[in-house]
């Protein structure tokens, strides 16, 4: 991968999050809360995680290593979550727009929060983000199916042709 189809995995992740969080606005509060039993709980909790992922990865790429995810109790409505999401990928957005091709290559070190040390090329942790934010996609999608509520079709051959027109 070079940085253009970077770009563009990150044009189609911020799509597929906003697809997403349409669907999810139409829940009650109650429906967003939930308890699904699902690996994080709720729609709001796997929403939240989300965010979380793609904010602590981005403060990683930039040399800051944060010892703790966001409490999902901070995000108690789909605004709430969209408006921080928003924020993130704009910063996510400029930070790949400031890469090259070569940068991908360079191993970054970062801490994790259970105080380890963990070392990989950018683009690797690049391709791991997209791809944690995917499966939780999905798991969003199942929770919504088991509310009853409308889905919307995330692929990302859906996002070619909407690109293509």
């Amino acid at each position: 991968m070079n940085k253009n189809d970077v770009q563009y995995l990150y044009e189609y992740n911020r799509w597929a999050n906003a697809r997403v969080l349409d669907a999810v606005s139409k829940l009650t509060p109650e429906q967003f809360a939930r308890d699904l039993q699902s690996s994080h709980r709720s729609v709001r909790d796997t929403l939240a995680h989300i965010l979380a992922a793609e904010w602590i990865w981005l403060e990683r790429w930039k040399g800051v290593s944060p010892n703790a995810l966001f409490d999902p109790a901070d995000f108690p409505t789909v605004e709430s979550v969209r408006r921080r999401l928003s924020a993130v990928e704009s910063e996510c957005a400029e930070f790949i727009d400031g890469l090259t091709d070569e940068s991908l290559g360079e191993a970054i070190t970062y801490t994790n929060t259970k105080g380890e040390q963990w070392t990989y090329p950018l683009l690797q942790m690049l391709q791991h983000v997209a791809n944690h934010s995917t499966y939780h996609r999905g798991q969003v999608v199942t929770m919504l199916r088991q509310l009853g509520a409308e889905v919307n079709p995330v692929d990302l051959l859906v996002f070619m042709d909407v690109k293509a027109g």
